[in-house]
């Protein structure tokens, strides 16, 4: 393989990659135990938030599998007008012995610290084989594996956050991966995970007055495979793509009435993803290019019960999404990107309504597609301070099959880090 790719590929595979390489091999120096000397980082993440003209809601049929607790401003992890200490990273690495690495990346904010990532690898299994176990951001895709110090734009894809969660697809389980011995990077990985996540996987067990089972874990299954070809010494490229399914899915809404609603079934998902980068040779990114793209579907199969002892009817939802973006140095340590977004090309969702036996339509399930665009400029100072400008325009379908869901909003962002930072992935 080239070394460009070679040491991009080599980094993703690191334990802990987010922050600095660790010793793969059992024979090295622990640095846990009664020493504990793990490596330690901390990222600041500011966001100076506006709403030029406007004010974007949630895209019409996405409003299930998202947090409201957000407040529906701008879709960039809770942000109000203003200043925003959008959250500090808090990041630890360390050799835990002779046969595990360990992570964890705490959350903190101004009212909560949340465990973002907890888990330990394997350093030793024979043939191309690692296990994962913990807490930890799946694999799937290419976005949903990274913390918001990894993005190119200040906020999460459409598509991941509406699909997924905030956090993206985040659960308690374990990972498998393998790498084989091939002429080219591949990795392939099957993960177990509890099943929690609201978007795909939404869980709520017996609970009063719901039809709902107990369900033990995990219920959600995931699958991905990630292939690069040998481009030469300047390009490389990463093609991904990723399956789950979650046995159940389950849903409860109380009524101000006291009527109670329920949606109890099964999901899954399908997605693809690819990446390409190009390496000019210059100093501090001048003149690379970065080309970014994902696509996901999915799929929700559930019996509805519009109150409580009610008959159940079938109600399907699908959906889906993708992005596509692309930045590029124009000098060094300058850099600018571009991205557009579409979500809900199928939007057809149960969730939120269906049609009766006559035909007539009860709340709303089939909706319009929602687009936002985004550029942005980065400045990069040193590898330990970031700062970024960048406009979204939001052209978001509503549930009166109108596109009065549009404005404009400006955000400026910036990161420091202090600690060891190491490679990030590809």
């Amino acid at each position: 393989m080239p070394v460009m790719a070679q040491d991009m590929f080599r980094d993703s595979q690191l334990p802990g990659a987010r922050l600095a390489p660790l010793p793969l091999g059992g024979t090295h120096q622990v640095t846990s135990g009664s020493a504990f000397n793990p490596d330690i980082s901390i990222i600041v993440d500011t966001v100076y938030f506006n709403e030029i003209s406007g004010h974007v809601d949630d895209p019409a049929g996405f409003e299930a599998g998202h947090d409201h607790g957000h407040g529906g401003h701008d879709h960039g992890h809770d942000l109000d007008e203003g200043f925003n200490l959008r959250e500090i990273e808090l990041a630890f690495s360390a050799s835990v012995d002779n046969y595990f690495d360990a992570f964890v990346m705490l959350a903190l904010d101004e009212h909560d610290i949340e465990v973002e990532e907890a888990y330990a690898t394997t350093r030793n299994l024979p043939a191309g084989l690692q296990i994962k176990a913990g807490k930890f951001l799946s694999d799937i895709g290419y976005i949903n594996s990274q913390h918001p110090h990894d993005w190119a734009f200040v906020d999460r894809p459409l598509v991941n956050e509406f699909l997924f969660g905030d956090h993206g697809l985040q659960e308690t389980g374990v990972q498998l991966t393998w790498m084989p011995n091939t002429p080219f990077y591949s990795r392939f990985g099957i993960e177990l995970l509890q099943g929690e996540t609201e978007g795909i996987a939404a869980y709520e067990g017996r609970e009063d007055g719901f039809p709902f089972k107990d369900e033990s874990g995990p219920r959600l299954v995931t699958g991905f495979a990630k292939f690069a070809p040998d481009l030469g010494f300047d390009h490389a490229a990463q093609f991904g793509l990723s399956y789950g399914y979650a046995r159940a899915f389950q849903r409860g809404e109380t009524h101000s009435s006291g009527r109670q609603e329920s949606w109890d079934g099964d999901s899954w998902f399908a997605g693809v993803d690819a990446v390409y980068k190009y390496d000019a040779g210059r100093s501090h990114g001048a003149g690379d290019w970065v080309l970014q793209g994902e696509y996901f579907y999915r799929a929700i199969d559930a019996d509805y019960r519009e109150s409580a002892g009610a008959t159940p009817t079938s109600a399907t939802t699908r959906q889906d999404g993708l992005y596509l973006q692309a930045t590029h140095g124009i000098a060094p340590r300058w850099q600018v990107g571009a991205r557009a977004e579409a979500l809900g090309l199928t939007n057809d969702n149960a969730l939120g309504g269906f049609r009766d036996a006559q035909g007539q339509r009860i709340g709303f399930d089939s909706f319009g597609t929602s687009y936002r665009y985004a550029g942005n400029v980065t400045f990069r100072p040193t590898e330990f301070s970031m700062l970024r400008a960048q406009v979204n325009r939001a052209d978001f379908a509503t549930e009166d099959d109108d596109h009065d869901g549009d404005g404009w909003s400006f955000m400026l962002q910036f990161q420091m880090a202090l600690g060891v930072h190491g490679a990030h992935e590809f």
